[in-house]
């Protein structure tokens, strides 16, 4: 089914039910989208901050503590 078919189908449908119900797919449609942009931004904010070198620094940091430097160990 195309997106066109898709988009005609569902308003025939929308169109032959009462208003609140109507309001309910509005309301529904609503939350899709906002969800799907919301997607997208985290998507983006991923790859800029792959893409980024900023935080390379943090690849080349030297390890502080070991378990050596433990005075007490826990067993679990």
């Amino acid at each position: 089914m195309t997106r066109q078919t898709i988009i005609e189908k569902t308003v025939l449908i929308i169109n032959q039910l009462p208003e609140d119900k109507a309001a309910e797919i509005s309301d529904f449609a609503d939350f899709i989208i906002k969800k799907y942009e919301e997607q997208l931004i985290t998507k983006n904010i991923q790859q800029l901050v792959t893409e980024n070198n900023s935080f390379n620094f943090l690849l080349e940091e030297e390890t502080l503590y070991s378990v050596k430097d433990l005075k007490e160990r826990y067993n679990d």
